[in-house]
């Protein structure tokens, strides 16, 4: 694969090889995109939990909601029997 970049583009990666930040620019670019597969998976996850709080708030609207109270013993519960285990 052949990739041809803006001058700008190529002026950061000699910017930031010149600053001892990469090795190579192979080695920028691998970090690049390890980066923007994190934002991805990011954004992923956020869409994610936006629809599970839209799920959540549904079901407190239909009066499905459990008291905190209730939560809080359940959670303490779960943790007690982790460290049991």
């Amino acid at each position: 694969m052949q990739i041809t970049l803006k001058p700008e583009q190529e002026a950061f990666i000699q910017t930031q090889l010149n600053q001892g930040h990469y090795q190579t620019a192979e080695d920028l670019l691998d970090q690049a995109l390890a980066l923007l597969q994190k934002q991805l998976d990011h954004e992923q996850w956020l869409v994610e939990t936006r629809q599970k709080i839209a799920v959540g708030i549904e079901a407190l609207s239909k009066g499905e909601g459990i008291e905190g109270d209730v939560v809080i013993a359940q959670l303490r519960h779960q943790l007690h029997n982790t460290q049991s285990a």
